[in-house]
């Protein structure tokens, strides 16, 4: 990535970051992405504490396409959040588009059960 084009998403990150936070009752689900996997954790910020987590690395997901396997982390985080007790949270997208995989994993989640 260019160094000015990572200078560009970090200060997204912090625009966005500066108006979201995660609670206990609406926890943040943040998500990372790299060019070969995605990465999804539902984060309560006032804690500090991860309340529930899924990645693209997890055994069963191996060897899918980036597209299906952002979709499966959604609906793998979604089902995990609904049996820790989370029904709805607050979509963080670290500074990345809402387009692409980021979009396909909000969607997943949204299917999953999660309102955002």
């Amino acid at each position: 990535m260019p160094r000015d084009a990572k200078a560009a998403r970090q200060r997204r990150r912090r625009r966005v970051r500066g108006k979201i936070s995660g609670t206990a009752e609406r926890p943040r689900l943040s998500v990372a992405r790299s060019n070969s996997r995605i990465y999804a954790q539902v984060i309560d910020d006032e804690k500090g504490h991860t309340l529930a987590a899924a990645g693209s690395t997890e055994a069963d997901l191996k060897g899918l396409a980036k597209g299906a396997a952002a979709a499966e982390v959604g609906r793998l985080l979604a089902e995990r959040a609904k049996s820790a007790g989370i029904e709805s949270i607050v979509f963080d997208r670290n500074g990345y588009k809402y387009h692409g995989r980021v979009k396909t994993l909000a969607d997943a989640a949204r299917e999953g059960g999660l309102n955002f």
